[in-house]
């Protein structure tokens, strides 16, 4: 698949154009998305070298899904991969480097998918998963040129991510002129935490500045804790560790649905070990770095979010599913330090929520590794937990033993949905989405566009 010829005007004609001068009225006027009647909703989850992305019908509040899909190794060897909602494969193309080059190309290249694959598709709105809110985003709200500069001043607290977050919302701005852009925090989740768990053991004015434990996974959590509801509602009231365990990793104590302590904290290095992130280090360290091994601010960014972590303690990968067949000592000792932190973690959070009624295992390694499952599980009987392996290594949604005190379940996160959740509910809130009441003799600003 060739980098799109057809000019973005071309491309709005068919998903936006049709609907831009009646959205913004129907939805101030009448009430919500209701108004609209079968629409579309499309989110984005922009990292470094990927956008990940998925379309939903929305008719009302009712959301299905009906094609996900990413574009990874942007800028290197690009890879468009989409499924249907049955998961038929619709695209697996291997794209140009330089027609794949950064998130505006990648944009494009959705866009050319979604005009061809689901032409009467009408994009309302878009979501995005932000990562960093700060202190003061504990919902998803409404995208706009003030918000973008607030979001841009905290780069400094998720630099692997949040530049790239915000790199996709102006491509998709730039794409979606006239649809409802949405931010979803991945720090919302967190945001109500007890003020213990939330704050450092420095001078009380750096809490005020917003030097506090942020937490992050916030959107996978949040979507872990409504599908535990539905699924084992008795479960989810009580007592739950949730370990998301990826090329990101955290883990998060939850009471009664809400997250109450996280081992992620100002930033999302701190915690367990991860891909290519160290996870928990002394702080003496980085002084260490900075003063005897003469790194500089960026050298030690570099090392700390790229360079640790699986890949440094295994000097191969930052790919769990590498290690688990490399065979090397280097290897073995990379995942033994990464399991022995999850167990020592989960211990902390029991003792957190004072006892423990069910552990959640979820993405990548969480939901596919049941070496990792099992290696994490072994020896927590004390705890009350208590691992099948039969069920372990068949992949079953539960996998606890029948004896276990604690249900061990395997929840597949979907961020997606829950970024389209939300942006459905902000849509059935006029006044997010068009701000206080006007009057009705003064014109639109705007021209009728969906943001201001």
């Amino acid at each position: 698949m060739r980098c799109p010829q057809r000019s973005q005007p071309a491309i709005w004609k068919h998903l936006i154009m049709p609907h831009r001068e009646v959205i913004r009225d129907k939805v101030c006027a009448r009430g919500g998305l209701a108004a609209l009647g079968s629409t579309s909703i499309l989110t984005l989850n922009a990292g470094s070298s990927s956008m990940k992305f998925a379309l939903f019908a929305a008719d009302g509040k009712a959301l299905s899904v009906r094609a996900t899909g990413q574009i990874e190794s942007l800028g290197a060897n690009p890879h468009l991969y989409v499924t249907d909602e049955s998961g038929k494969v619709l695209e697996d193309t291997m794209l140009r480097g330089e027609d794949a080059s950064d998130h505006q190309h990648a944009i494009a290249h959705i866009l050319e998918f979604l005009t061809s694959h689901y032409p009467e598709a009408r994009i309302a709105a878009v979501g995005h998963r932000v990562v960093h809110g700060g202190t003061r985003y504990s919902q998803p709200v409404v995208i706009t040129d003030a918000l973008v500069a607030e979001l841009s001043s905290f780069i400094q607290l998720a630099p692997l991510h949040q530049p790239y977050n915000l790199d996709g919302i102006r491509a998709a701005r730039a794409a979606f002129p006239h649809a409802v852009q949405v931010a979803c925090f991945d720090t919302a989740f967190h945001r109500l935490h007890p003020w213990v768990n939330d704050t450092f053991a420095l001078p009380r004015r750096y809490y005020d500045k917003g030097v506090r434990r942020y937490g992050f996974h916030g959107l996978s959590y949040e979507y872990v804790s409504k599908r535990l509801r539905e699924v084992a509602p008795m479960h989810a009231a009580g007592r739950v560790i949730a370990a998301h365990l990826g090329s990101g990793a955290s883990m998060c104590a939850m009471r009664d649905g809400k997250s109450v302590g996280s081992t992620m904290g100002f930033s999302a290095l701190e915690g367990l070990p991860m891909g290519t992130r160290c996870g928990e280090i002394d702080p003496g360290v980085v002084l260490y770095l900075r003063d005897v091994e003469k790194l500089s601010s960026k050298e030690i960014i570099d090392l700390l979010y790229k360079q640790s972590g699986l890949k440094g303690l295994s000097g191969i990968s930052g790919d769990m599913r590498q290690l688990e067949a490399a065979g090397t000592l280097e290897a073995q000792q990379a995942i033994e330090y990464f399991v022995n932190h999850v167990q020592r973690e989960l211990g902390g959070m029991a003792a957190l929520l004072q006892g423990l009624d069910a552990l959640v295992f979820t993405g990548g390694i969480g939901e596919n590794s049941s070496f990792v499952r099992e290696k994490v599980c072994t020896g927590l009987e004390w705890l009350g937990i208590e691992i099948d392996t039969a069920r372990n290594r068949a992949g079953s949604a539960v996998i606890s033993s029948d004896m276990s005190r604690v249900k061990i379940f395997v929840v597949r996160t979907n961020e997606e949905a829950m970024i389209a959740e939300h942006t459905v509910e902000l849509l059935e809130s006029p006044e997010a989405v068009c701000g206080p009441p006007a009057n009705e003799d003064q014109p639109d600003a705007d021209g009728g566009e969906l943001i201001a």
